[in-house]
């Protein structure tokens, strides 16, 4: 856990905005995913109720440091999953988090209920003045495996705070969080709705090597069903099976939203005068479209908010990464930036039409989750008809998603530096703009010796590109391309380019980059 952010407290706020399970606490019963599909059904045909038990004044009182104080003891850790190797514990009601959730084991078909136990918990410094309710519920969970090492325990997933959650693979560090589902995030006609989770059931046999965690989520427009299978390993994957229960018309569902943070990088370093380069969770967004062709959309700080919109039909696969892992590039020997994984998200079966959506919001520190990316489908969820989907997402941290050339860097240069020719009517060079691009690995490492430099394609949505280059960079195995776009007036214009062989092959990814003229 880290300290308080934007994160942090947008879950915990969004986390206080309803109440218990629909399901009496107490009771073992029999289980299996209908059973939350079932719970899900019966919420959704029910109005949203948005009210949750006040807390315990000495709990609604904790702040940050009190809260994390309380620990779950290891050696109360319940074991879960077939193979035993899982190790699941709780987090405590307090702080942000004052919706309690119920949570359950499941084994052999029937769950039975985990009642709240004080001497679950390490309470540290903190001190409680007055026992605590034998009801009182918890505020989320996480498991513990043998990640990295067979003779060490790590915390290999949390869920707490609306439907946040995070996951490691080896040699990782937390930077960007996963939900369950975004519901109107571009703030179309209304606030931002942040469903949550009511109850897990975590299942304590099922397949070796993994665990299974169900869900049950509820917010204003919709109840569902989730599923998580967990794979632990170099690059940690969550499979996901969802079923969703509409209360109106969905036209405003983001699916399989990820959230991450970009203060300070190549494209804008104005933000700070920090001594360390670059400042992020994430530096891009990567997709891989259904027609073959892999997109890069380097993040940015923008001045104001800023919405991008990729269509694309039957996506192979979105994701916030964090390509730049060289700790040079951070200079943070506490944070670990380089080590932060990125998620990539990929569909289980044809998700049909529709966008990958990514909103970028101006921020000014490095707490605030600024960045938001997730799949709208073109066709709304009606209400009253089930909606099922599934994906997995895969924690990447060092290696190539495909085959072809990457985007390594991207830089933005002025003007003045570019040598682009000033325009009668623009002293100020302020409606041109070079950018240098450079691109390596992947098929460009594959190229035979003194082959002639590949071919350039590049493309303004508005304006017109003046001229492009591209020279040898033998730091990166690739080249550096230098695009100079020019405006005729102020605007946004959208910019694509890759390189391509002779043949007409693409080598690379397609870099995309939004440019505003002022």
């Amino acid at each position: 856990m880290t300290e308080p952010s934007r994160r942090a407290v947008v879950s915990g706020l969004a986390a206080g905005l309803a109440g218990l399970p629909i399901t009496a606490l107490g009771q073992a019963r029999p289980f299996s995913f209908a059973t939350v599909e079932d719970e899900a059904r019966s919420l959704a045909a029910a109005p949203y109720d948005a009210t949750v038990p006040p807390l315990p004044d000495i709990l609604a009182k904790l702040d940050y440091d009190a809260w994390r104080d309380i620990r779950f003891r290891p050696d109360r850790a319940f074991r879960v999953g077939a193979d035993g190797r899982f190790r699941l514990q709780l987090f405590h009601l307090g702080f942000l988090y004052p919706r309690p959730v119920a949570v359950s084991l499941v084994r052999d078909g029937t769950a039975t209920p985990i009642t709240y136990d004080p001497a679950l918990f390490d309470f540290g410094r903190t001190k409680l003045d007055a026992p605590l309710p034998g009801d009182l519920g918890f505020a989320g969970i996480r498991l513990h495996t043998a990640l990295n090492r067979p003779d060490v325990i790590d915390e290999l997933i949390v869920f707490v705070g609306a439907s946040y959650f995070r996951f490691l693979g080896q040699d990782q560090l937390y930077g960007l969080s996963a939900r369950a589902l975004a519901v109107n995030t571009e703030a179309a006609g209304g606030p931002e709705e942040f469903p949550v989770f009511r109850a897990f059931w975590i299942e304590a046999d099922g397949e070796p090597g993994t665990c299974t965690i169900h869900a049950l989520l509820d917010g204003p427009s919709q109840a569902g069903a989730y599923r998580f299978i967990v794979r632990p390993g170099a690059q940690t994957t969550v499979s996901v099976t969802a079923t969703l229960f509409p209360r109106r018309p969905l036209a405003d569902a983001g699916l399989a939203p990820l959230t991450s943070m970009y203060f300070i990088g190549e494209t804008d370093r104005g933000h700070s005068d920090d001594y360390r380069p670059e400042l992020h969770d994430s530096d891009g967004l990567q997709i891989a479209a259904g027609s073959g062709e892999w997109l890069w959309r380097p993040l940015d700080n923008p001045g104001g908010r800023r919405i991008s919109t990729f269509s694309v039909a039957s996506p192979r696969g979105f994701g916030l990464m964090q390509r730049d892992r060289s700790f040079a590039s951070y200079q943070d020997l506490e944070a670990g930036y380089e080590r932060r994984p990125g998620y990539f998200v990929e569909p289980e079966g044809d998700w049909g039409e529709g966008s990958v959506v990514l909103m970028e919001l101006p921020t000014d520190n490095e707490t605030a989750d600024n960045i938001v990316a997730f799949w709208r489908p073109k066709i709304p969820f009606p209400p009253g008809k089930p909606a099922r989907f599934a994906y997995r997402i895969r924690a990447i941290g060092a290696g190539d998603l495909h085959p072809n050339g990457q985007v390594v860097n991207t830089f933005l240069a002025t003007p003045a530096a570019s040598g682009a020719p000033r325009k009668e009517g623009d002293p100020d060079g302020r409606l041109a703009r070079r950018f240098l691009i450079d691109f390596g690995g992947g098929s460009l490492d594959r190229r035979a010796a003194g082959a002639p430099p590949p071919e350039v394609v590049a493309s303004a949505s508005i304006g017109r590109i003046v001229a492009t280059s591209i020279v040898p960079n033998p730091h990166i195995g690739g080249f550096r391309v230098a695009v100079d776009i020019r405006l005729d007036a102020p605007g946004t214009t959208e910019l694509r380019a890759f390189l391509r062989d002779k043949g007409g092959e693409a080598l690379t990814e397609t870099w995309t980059f939004p440019w505003s003229a002022a």
